[in-house]
């Protein structure tokens, strides 16, 4: 993948991300706080905890930091997958989520 594809598939990763908080905050009890600054988006939730997304240009990844650990991504057959488990990035946003909030929270790829 060339360095523009992939920044491409990243932006539009941290655009649904962003987009996604604004709807759950919307229409859940869910009070995430989502501030974007270049690559990097945090996400803060009411007890304090946070999740961190960032973009990791020269490896071509997106690296995802939560309570639960840290998680490293590569787009590939067009979704992008945990470099060691194979998980879907959502799946694990959306498991991440639900724990820091202390609600079901759903983030999809759509």
């Amino acid at each position: 993948m060339t360095d523009l594809e992939y920044l491409d598939h990243a932006e539009g990763l941290l655009r649904r991300v962003e987009a996604q908080c604004d709807r759950l905050n919307e229409t859940t009890d869910a009070d995430i706080d989502n501030q974007r600054v270049g690559g990097m988006i945090t996400l803060a939730f009411a007890d304090a905890s946070q999740i961190v997304i960032n973009l990791q240009k020269p490896l071509q990844e997106v690296w995802l930091a939560a309570r639960s650990g840290g998680y490293h991504y590569k787009f590939v057959d067009g979704a992008w997958r945990d470099t060691k488990s194979g998980e879907e990035f959502f799946a694990r946003l959306s498991q991440s989520a639900s724990e820091h909030a202390g609600i079901a929270l759903g983030f999809t790829a759509a």
